[in-house]
Formats: C-alpha cells, sequence, structure tokens
C-alpha cells in the first residue's frame, strides 16, 4: 500500500507501465483547488469531496466546542517535526523524554510520541522486509516440495490445510518474481532509450519547450503527437528538454529502485531482517521490543497518511487536514517496505488502544496473513474498549468477496464481520464519470469509499506531495470520524461508523469494472457512497443532539 505510480502519459511515452508508484496526471483545474478538492462540499460543487470546511463551520454555528481525538496512525512512521503537524503529534503527558525509564509503567521506556515495534534497542530499525509471500514458501518448500519426493507426498496428506495456503503463496510469488524481472528489462531497455528520445525531440524543438503550440510547427505527424501527449502531461507540460530528460531519469531510477527492492529483499528467500528488532518472533505473545524512535528510515507513507488526518488547520502553510483542528496523532510504526508482520500489527493495536486512541488508522494490507489469530485478537480487544478502527481496503482492483487482503474484520468463510468497530475504505476520485479509483479493489466487504486520487498532503523533508491509493482514503475516514467524534464524544465507535455509513453520497451510474463486467457505483461497497462529514455532522447533531459536546 505504500506504493505510488508513475506519470501516466510520461510512462506511456517511454513505454514503460508499471504499476509501482503514481503520482498524477491532473486535469485543467486551479492548482490550490487541487490540492484542496477532496474538501469540497458535494451539495455545492457536484464533487465527491467530505465538506470538511461546511462541517466545521455548522458544529460551530451550533456553539459546539470540540474535545481532542487521538488517531493512532499505525504505519511506516512520522516526520514528527513536520511543520504542518508538529503542533498536532501526540505526546504522552505521563512519560518524560529522554531519561530512559518507562514513566508510565506501560511497559515502554520514551514513548513519548508513540512507539516503534520494528526497531532494535540499540536504535537501528527495518527498513526493508520480504513480501509474506515470501515467508509462507521459505517456511513451506522444504516440506512440501523436498529432495525426497515419498516425504513430500506424506506431508501434502498430512497437512492439507498449508499444503494449499502453500501453492498459493508459491503462485503469488512466482507470478511476483516474474513481473519484477520484467519490470527490470523494460526499464534498463528505456534507459537506453532515453538518449534517443532526447536528441529527437532537441532537433524537433530545439530550444522549444514541450506545449501544444509549439507541436503544432513539427511536421513529422509520428514526433508531433508524441510531443502533444507529452503535453498532456502536468509534470513535463512547459519544460525545456533538458528539464525533460531530468524528469524521466529520475522516474527511471524510481522503477528500477522500486524493482530493485523487490528482487534484493521482497522477493529474495534469503533475506531476514528479523535480529534486527531482537525479539522472540516465534512468541506471538511477547508485547514488549522495539524502540522509541517513531519516525524509522522511510516515513513519507506515514507523513502522507498523518497529513491528511491532522494537518494544522489554517496556518496558511502546506494544506489543511480533515480534523486538524481537534486531533492528536499517535505514530505506532509497524510497516516496512514489504509486508508487515502478524505480531508487529497485534501489539501495535493493543499499544495504540491502551495508550489512548480511540481511532486507528491502518493503510497497508497483504494477502497473507499466517498469525491472523493474533491481529484478530487484538481487533476484539479494541473492540471491547470501543475504539474504532479504520483500514485501507487495497489497491488491486478486486472484489474483495473473492479474494484475501489482510487484516479483515470477516474471518475465512465467514460472510457476517466478527467485529464491529471496523471500517473498511475504498478509493474513490474526484472525476464523477469514474468515480471508482481504477486501482481500488471494492465488493460487500468494504463499508465506504472516500477520495484517494490525486491527494496532496505532508511529506518527510518537510515537503508535500500528490499520492494515490486506498492508503489516502483511509485517513480521509479516519479523518472525518475524528472530525465528528470531537464534537460528539458521547458517541460509539459503532455510533460513529453507523452515522458515517448513512450519510454517504450514493451514485447509481452505471461503470465499468473491467471488459466484461458492467455495475453501478453504489454496488460496490455496503454503504453504496461516498463518505461526507459535513452530512455525518449534521445527522449527529440532529439525531444525537444529548451525544454533542456544548
Amino acid at each position: 500500500m505504500k506504493k505510488i505510480f508513475l506519470s501516466l502519459s510520461l510512462a506511456f511515452a517511454l513505454n514503460f507501465s508499471v504499476v509501482f508508484a503514481q503520482e498524477n496526471t491532473m486535469a485543467e483545474i486551479d492548482s490550490t483547488s487541487l490540492k484542496n478538492w477532496y474538501h469540497q462540499n458535494y451539495e455545492k460543487t457536484g464533487v465527491y469531496g467530505v465538506g470538511t470546511d461546511d462541517a466545521i463551520d455548522f458544529v460551530k454555528s451550533k456553539g459546539l466546542k470540540p474535545s481532542t481525538i487521538i488517531v493512532g496512525v499505525i504505519d511506516s512512521g512520522v516526520q514528527i517535526d513536520h511543520p504542518d503537524l508538529k503542533n498536532n503529534i501526540w505526546v504522552n503527558p505521563k512519560e518524560k523524554p529522554n531519561n530512559k525509564k518507562d514513566d508510565d509503567k506501560n511497559g515502554y521506556a520514551d514513548d513519548v510520541h508513540g512507539w516503534d515495534f520494528i526497531g532494535g534497542k540499540d536504535g537501528k530499525d527495518v527498513n526493508q522486509d520480504t513480501m509474506e509471500a515470501t515467508r509462507v514458501v521459505v517456511k513451506y518448500e522444504n516440506l512440501f516440495e523436498g529432495t525426497d519426493a515419498s516425504a513430500n507426498q506424506a506431508n501434502i496428506t498430512k497437512y492439507p490445510n498449508e499444503y494449499q495456503e502453500y501453492k498459493r503463496a508459491k503462485l503469488v510469488y512466482d507470478s511476483k518474481l516474474k513481473a519484477t524481472e520484467k519490470g527490470l528489462n523494460n526499464i534498463q531497455e528505456n534507459q537506453k532509450q532515453i538518449g534517443q528520445m532526447v536528441s529527437t525531440l532537441r532537433m524537433a524543438l530545439g530550444n522549444k519547450t514541450i506545449t501544444e503550440e509549439n507541436a503544432q510547427n513539427i511536421a513529422n505527424s509520428g514526433i508531433k503527437n508524441y510531443i502533444l501527449m507529452l503535453a498532456e502531461d502536468e509534470s513535463v507540460k512547459g519544460k525545456t528538454i533538458d528539464e525533460f530528460e531530468k524528469i524521466a531519469l529520475a522516474q527511471l531510477k524510481e522503477g528500477l529502485d522500486y524493482f530493485g527492492n523487490q528482487e534484493k529483499y521482497m522477493l529474495n528467500k534469503d533475506f531476514d531482517p528479523r535480529n534486527i528488532v531482537g525479539d522472540n518472533y516465534a512468541d506471538l505473545t511477547q508485547k514488549y521490543y522495539g524502540n522509541q524512535e517513531v519516525e524509522g528510515p522511510d516515513a513519507l507513507h506515514g507523513t502522507h497518511v498523518s497529513g491528511i488526518i491532522a494537518a494544522e488547520r489554517n496556518n496558511h502553510i502546506g494544506m489543511d487536514g480533515i480534523a486538524g483542528d481537534v486531533a492528536k496523532i499517535m505514530v505506532v510504526r509497524a510497516v516496512p517496505n514489504g509486508d508487515e508482520r502478524d505480531k508487529d500489527i497485534a501489539n501495535a493495536i493493543f499499544y495504540a488502544v491502551d495508550n489512548g486512541a480511540k481511532i486507528i488508522n491502518m493503510s497497508f494490507g497483504k494477502s497473507f496473513s499466517p498469525n491472523k489469530e493474533r491481529v484478530w485478537e487484538a481487533m476484539k480487544y479494541a473492540e471491547s474498549k470501543g475504539v474504532l478502527m479504520v483500514h485501507a481496503a487495497g489497491n488491486d482492483n478486486k472484489n474483495l468477496d473473492l479474494t484475501f487482503n489482510y487484516p479483515t474484520n470477516y474471518k475465512d468463510g465467514e460472510k457476517t464481520s466478527f467485529v464491529n468497530n471496523w471500517i473498511t475504505v475504498g478509493a474513490s476520485t474526484r472525476y464523477n464519470d469514474k468515480l471508482k479509483a481504477s486501482f481500488s479493489n471494492y465488493g460487500q466487504k468494504v463499508d465506504i469509499f472516500a477520495p484517494g486520487l490525486e491527494i496532496y498532503s505532508t511529506i518527510t523533508k518537510s515537503g508535500y506531495k500528490f499520492l494515490q491509493g486506498t492508503s489516502m482514503a483511509s485517513p480521509v475516514v479516519a479523518g472525518c470520524a475524528a472530525l465528528l467524534w470531537a464534537y460528539f464524544p458521547n458517541l460509539t465507535a459503532i455510533e460513529v461508523k453507523d452515522i458515517l455509513i448513512k450519510t454517504s453520497n450514493k451514485n447509481t451510474d452505471p461503470l465499468l469494472l473491467d471488459e466484461d463486467a458492467d455495475t453501478t457505483f453504489d454496488k460496490l461497497s455496503v454503504s453504496g457512497g461516498v463518505v461526507d462529514v459535513y452530512k455525518a455532522v449534521k445527522y449527529a447533531y440532529e439525531n444525537y443532539a444529548s451525544k454533542a459536546r456544548n
């Protein structure tokens, strides 16, 4: 879920179309409006935003005062000193910083802003890790595909469930390995072509920039169309040829790094960074390991997620978070570049609940979960404590009723959720004729959709960036829940979820999921709509007035 994409038209121009990361091709729209599009009010604009500003204006007009909501962000880490986040980072009131003591006796020394479950006592951190499919293959391949054929068959008979899991993991692993090899080959070929492309563009344009106007004077129709296509990409439109070359090479390097990491780490059967953490990995009940350094080596994803929820509002820099006036981010680092591990996720949930989080955002997921029962224990614990959990649906454009995406609130083979405090979120867009984001998972195990395309938010090095994914849609819902709950603090987690579902903006327009599947947007989730916090606070005021904070 941490992946982002190459600009689409440039990718096409380079004959390089790989889903590894996505920075966006943007339709014509004012830059400021684009950065804030997901805050728009659907009733006023017809754009499926969440109505943030009108929601805040409404509760203030009723004289309601907010309480503070702690939102646990289980992710890759967060830049806690980002100018747009530093005032909204949770501070553990019972912990004295940097004294190497567990002042509040919660088992975690110096956990001032949260905890890192993939760090070691010596301050080192896990950055890269394997895919869970890789770990499953390593665990079982000698059992089922060892050198002794008769022993293999005996084990297949003795462990049928494990064998089925192994076969599924092997299929995923082999497919990913093949795609990685193909991706690396494509990039290497494109690297060779860059020089020729740049030379052709220089001959055609000279010192002129890449624009539609300058393309009109090109006699060669093939080159003309090529330049016209480039001019549609906001990342290169108006740029010089030298600037285009730098952008193209930089994006190819991103692809090379991505597939290189896949090959070197995620799909490497011999790679295991767990010794950095230093825990007894086999002991699922072990909770007290890790360190207090919550940023980690690659906090871009977690920082972006946190900004959507709680970037400071009206400070005239960057962007405004949905709940930036009311939310504090508790940072719980448990997601590496690779698949998160069940033990860490379970402990991250326990930690967030025990230390005061009312909402937990989880913008991650995977197809295999060997110790899912431990995660389910943590989820039931969160339910018992009245904590709302918000989870990204995933970016595979698949029906979750027919596939695997962990963690999940549905036990294997069951059609009824085993917890009631869980919201699964799909990604929507600002394009009403293509409201479902092309990458988003969907189905009746998805509760609601939220803006997840062209989302501008905070990133590391005190910066900002457009990213997309259900990773972005999930914190939109978490932010909406935080804003609603802050003004109606006596609501239960179940009521917060119910209100968000009931007040979503429905859409019954037809859409094409793939070449063969016609449907309508309202069939893609339980709610059939896109979250709207303006309607949510109005509904809460009209139906739960006694639970408002005056």
